[in-house]
């Protein structure tokens, strides 16, 4: 059987996979997590076909495939809408200063800083979904991680400055007092 784009196979290997394309003996198979692997069709009895898709007409509609590469981005992997620096930074530079003024200071643009900066929240944000997601964790075991991911946060706060939309900053642990 020829599988058309859209197919859904699980590999013994890969795990769950999409048929992306298919010629010249191979599919291209888009693998969640891990990408898009070529594969002959040769090992296709090695599959098994989840569900097999059969087109009105041999095209994949454009709508749809935007549509599934903006979901299958959004739930495996750590890229996120865009967070706007703070207009009064643009161009800045942050110095690092020694207390021995002999040594030279190291200087970082702050753009480069926040993007990192950036990176760090959008991993965070990534691991406590893989927390609450876990299936081994017990529930008390998510709940203290849950914690320490909101520690963390709370020492970041002090950058906060940097971030033109307070809705992107840093909230840790709220104080009753």
């Amino acid at each position: 059987m020829n599988l058309h784009p859209g197919s859904r196979i699980e590999h013994p290997r890969h795990g769950e996979g999409i048929v992306a394309s298919s010629s010249s003996g191979k599919y291209r198979i888009a693998f969640f997590g891990k990408g898009i692997i070529e594969l002959p069709q040769s090992e296709q009895d090695q599959w098994e076909v989840l569900e097999s898709f059969e087109p009105e007409e041999d095209k994949v509609d454009v709508y749809d495939l935007r549509y599934t590469l903006k979901k299958l981005l959004e739930e495996y992997s750590d890229i996120s809408e865009p967070v706007l620096l703070g207009e009064r930074w643009k161009k800045g530079t942050l110095i690092l200063q020694p207390a021995d003024r002999s040594l030279k200071p190291k200087e970082i643009p702050v753009e480069t800083f926040f993007h990192k900066l950036v990176m760090v929240r959008d991993r965070l944000r990534v691991l406590e979904q893989k927390i609450n997601a876990h299936k081994l964790l017990e529930d008390s075991e998510k709940v203290e991680m849950q914690q320490y991911i909101t520690r963390i946060y709370g020492s970041l706060t002090s950058f906060n400055v940097l971030f033109r939309y307070s809705s992107d900053q840093f909230t840790g642990e709220k104080s009753d007092g």
